[in-house]
């Protein structure tokens, strides 16, 4: 095993992403797996206070994103997150289990985002809802989108810098279209969630903004990333809180409790109808797979490059270090292969719950890893402090109210953890003869 103080080096590519590329895949992550995916589960649990949630969960992402920009600039790896936990809690099954658990979590995310996509691009394409196409075409969109993830990074982010402005366009005029309309109508009433559950839909809400961190996983992609990670981690936070809380405002006013039941999972494009007509849905639809598609595209650039990380540390099987073309590794054909696995057997829900609660939980762990190394990094103790407190009581009211509504996804949960924590170690023990 390597050396935990030994940087595992990353040369910067032939062509490096700028600071607008490099946010544009931080939005690009949010946005996918935020508003199309979550918006409408989010407003079935906090009503009228949806907003609230995202407000809340936005702050406590600036908090998180200030530990990852200042850990990014001190330990500029291959890696990301990875190469964190292996300085603070140095190489190990603790290290090694929080890293496999990322790992697996943004695998799930990508089955998430996909299946998002799915679900907005079936009705496009045959007129109506339809499970086994919403499946076949989430299963599609990775396949598509693992091309140019494979070929370099500088072809991610032109990529992400186009299609991040195009459904940023339509998202602007679907929120500048909703705020005219409710002008000259009644807003739709729905009930108002106790703190408590306002508390824990921001846990859910969360997700929404996990994204920030393929910005740190870019660091040696970028020319100056002292200047660059920081500024882009808060910017892209920054711009998608405004939209995040703007739209939930337009959802949730424009459509009814029982309309959101049924199409919770398309509830941006059926918050158009009332106020762009069929026209608007339509569109709205397209921005969604333009959204997903972009999600899907930056959380796998940074699944591969943590694979690849994880792997030369010896915290992943060799295979993952075996190039098949270009940057794609055998590791990453078989992880391609269980995400399409994923989409096929889970819901949006219960992937969402899940993976909601695995991001808490590692980003928790970020702040920890970042307080035990914060002399190195010299960030202000009182700013991580506050990160680690807030993130740990959003994470305690989500898991309480997930155990209320569905005690079978906190089960499913704890299984995840520990199932981490037997592979990790048997992992170990391989090494080890």
């Amino acid at each position: 095993m390597s050396n935990p103080a030994a940087p595992i080096s990353a040369a910067l590519p032939d062509s490096p992403m700028s600071l607008w590329s490099v946010t544009a895949m931080g939005i690009g992550a949010m946005v996918g797996a935020g508003i199309f995916a979550l918006l409408g589960e989010a407003a079935l649990q906090a009503g009228s206070d949806t907003y609230l949630a995202f407000l809340i969960s936005g702050f406590v992402a600036a908090l998180s994103g200030y530990s990852y920009a200042r850990l990014a600039i001190r330990y500029p790896e291959l890696g990301g997150v990875s190469a964190y936990f292996d300085h603070a809690f140095g190489i190990g099954r603790i290290s090694g289990t929080l890293s496999l658990i990322y790992l697996v979590t943004m695998a799930a995310s990508i089955a998430l985002v996909a299946k998002a996509f799915g679900a907005y691009a079936a009705p496009l394409v045959l007129g109506h809802p339809d499970q086994l196409w919403a499946n076949i075409l989430a299963s599609g969109i990775v396949v598509v989108l693992a091309v140019p993830n494979v070929m370099g990074s500088g072809l991610v982010g032109k990529a992400e810098i186009v299609l991040v402005g195009i459904k940023l366009a339509i998202l602007a005029t679907l929120m500048i279209a909703g705020i005219v309309g409710m002008t000259g109508r009644p807003p739709v009433e729905h009930f108002h969630a106790s703190p408590l559950g306002i508390a824990g839909c921001a846990g859910l809400t969360f997700l929404a903004y996990a994204g920030y961190s393929v910005i740190a996983d870019a660091v040696g992609n970028v020319p100056d990333p002292k200047r660059t990670i920081p500024r882009a981690i808060f910017l892209a936070i920054g711009a998608v809180i405004v939209l995040y809380v703007g739209l939930a405002v337009i959802v949730i006013t424009s459509i009814s409790p029982s309309v959101l039941a049924l199409h919770s999972e398309t509830a941006v494009a059926e918050a158009a109808r009332p106020v762009l007509g069929q026209a608007g849905y339509v569109i709205v639809s397209i921005g969604a797979l333009l959204a997903t598609a972009s999600g899907v595209n930056a959380w796998l650039f940074s699944v591969i490059k943590m694979s690849l990380a994880l792997a030369k540390a010896g915290q992943l099987p060799r295979i993952f270090t075996q190039l098949v073309w270009r940057d794609g590794t055998r590791g990453v054909l078989i992880g391609i292969g269980g995400i399409l696995l994923v989409i096929n057997v889970f819901d949006l829900s219960d992937l969402a719950s899940i993976a909601s609660a695995t991001f808490l939980i590692t980003y928790l762990a970020v702040h920890v890893a970042h307080w035990r190394l914060i002399h190195e990094t010299e960030a202000s103790r009182w700013l991580v402090g506050l990160g680690l407190t807030s993130m740990a009581a959003v994470l305690g009211c989500f898991l309480w109210t997930s155990f209320s509504a569905r005690p079978l996804s906190v089960v499913a949960i704890a299984v995840f953890l520990a199932g981490s924590w037997v592979i990790e170690s048997l992992l170990l023990k391989d090494l080890e003869v």
